[in-house]
Order: C-alpha cells, then sequence, then structure tokens
C-alpha cells in the first residue's frame, strides 16, 4: 500500500485532524497545519493523483496545498490547469544515528572560549529546554528566524531543545514539532546571529535528531534550497535529501 512505502504518508497520516482520501494508485492526505500550511500530502501514480486531487479540492477548502515530491507536484500540475506550483524545496532525513558534534562557543563578548561536548551530562551541552525556558526561545527565534514554522506555544510543537554560552545566555535552539509515531521531525533549527560560525547549529540537530530517531525508522526535516549553509549542515550529518514541492490555487 502507498501510505507504507511512502515516508511523506506515513508522517502525514498521524498528523493532527489527518483525512485521508484512497484509490487505486493514489492517495491524498489533508492535513490542516501540517508544519504551517494546511497540506494535501499526495503520493502515487502522477495520472490517478491529480483525478483524486479534484475530488479533494472539491471538498477542502481554498488554504489547503498539495504537497509532494517534484517530480509528481510538477507532473499532476500539467493535468490541473487550476493549480500552479508554488514552491520547491528538500524533505532531507536520516534512518541512522547523525555523528556526535563537538563545538566552540564564547562568552557574550567573545572574549573566551569553551568547547562544548554533544551532550548534556555535564550541564555544557545540548539539553531539552522546560516551559520556563520558552520565551527566551521565542525572543531567540525572532533574532535569529523570524520565519520558523515552530514557536514555543505551537500546540503541534512538543518540545525544545537547546545549548546556552557560558555566560547562560540561550545560543542555539532546534524543536521536535509535528511528529509521527515512525517520523521524527525537526523543525525551528536556530542559531543566535553573534553566536554563528562556532557549530553549534550542527551540534543542536545532532542532539535533536538522534534524541527524535530513539524508537522510529527516520527523522525528517524541511529546508528551503536557498539556505544553502542548513543544507550542507545537514548533509555533512548524514541526511539525503528528498525533491519536494508544494503547489496552490492559481
Amino acid at each position: 500500500m502507498i501510505e507504507i512505502a511512502d515516508p511523506l504518508i506515513r508522517w502525514a497520516l498521524h498528523a493532527r485532524g489527518a483525512c485521508r482520501w484512497e484509490r487505486s494508485g493514489a492517495v491524498v492526505v489533508a492535513c490542516p497545519e501540517l508544519a504551517h500550511w494546511d497540506r494535501l500530502v499526495t503520493s502515487g501514480e502522477p495520472a490517478a493523483v491529480a483525478d483524486l486531487l479534484r475530488v479533494v479540492l472539491a471538498e477542502t477548502g481554498e488554504t489547503f496545498r498539495p504537497f509532494g515530491t517534484e517530480e509528481l507536484i510538477t507532473e499532476v500540475v500539467a493535468r490541473l490547469p487550476e493549480l500552479e506550483v508554488s514552491a520547491r524545496f528538500a524533505w532531507m532525513e536520516t534512518t541512522v544515528p547523525v555523528k556526535r558534534v563537538e563545538t566552540t562557543a564564547r562568552v557574550k563578548h567573545g572574549e573566551t572560549a569553551t568547547r562544548i561536548p554533544s551532550s548534556g551530562d555535564d550541564g555544557g551541552g545540548p539539553v531539552w529546554l522546560t516551559e520556563a525556558d520558552w520565551p527566551a526561545v521565542a525572543e531567540l527565534i525572532r533574532e535569529a528566524y523570524p520565519d520558523s514554522y515552530a514557536w514555543p506555544g505551537d500546540p503541534d510543537v512538543r518540545r525544545w531543545a537547546g545549548i546556552r554560552g557560558t555566560d547562560g545566555e540561550l545560543l542555539a535552539v532546534a524543536a521536535e514539532a509535528w511528529s509521527a509515531p515512525e517520523v521524527g521531525f525537526l523543525s525551528g533549527v536556530a542559531t543566535r546571529p553573534s553566536a554563528r560560525g562556532r557549530g553549534l547549529g550542527a551540534a543542536i540537530c545532532a542532539f535533536t535528531a538522534n534524541e527524535l530517531l530513539d524508537g522510529r525508522e527516520r527523522v525528517a526535516l524541511l529546508v528551503d534550497y536557498g539556505n544553502t549553509a542548513a543544507v550542507a549542515t545537514y548533509t555533512r550529518l548524514g541526511f539525503t535529501m528528498r525533491r519536494v514541492a508544494a503547489a496552490r490555487r492559481s
């Protein structure tokens, strides 16, 4: 069955409020606010998916956008003139633990440097944060990554990991958000601008990815192609890329 083979569908099926349509050669899962957008996650043969989407689009609101592999969405749009491709980006995933990362952080004014290990056992590396840290997380994201899909307090954002500097300032964060039983999902990765270039992004991603992979078959994230630094970081950590796209009503 398609939903067993395709990790995009397996991810979507467990989303809050998910609704599935299926016919021979095609499956569409409608997911409100899945990774920020109302998505119609698709898989199957292009002609069959296009036929099924005609039905689904008539039943869902204007905000729902078809989403799937770039090849599939491109072929579906060619069959449905009311749609246009609205975004192309990358689904990156790993099914094996990523490398441990050690990095260097500095105090706020940059006078000293300290090695940060890849675990938080000694209080100096990545750790899971508490709800009391959410205001600091939100402040960091507003400064470093205001377009983040994940924000503290969102019902689908389950927890935040963070790295602090030697002065206690929060320097980097990442979230578990929109995870499924088989697919852990990483989002909201941000590093304070004054702390960039020290490997903190790689360290927080490695910690969070390995935590989310425990008990699951894979961990994944979405990233814009234009964010070359992030794509390079995930690739170095061992993530592989799958080209995906979204469409919208034209």
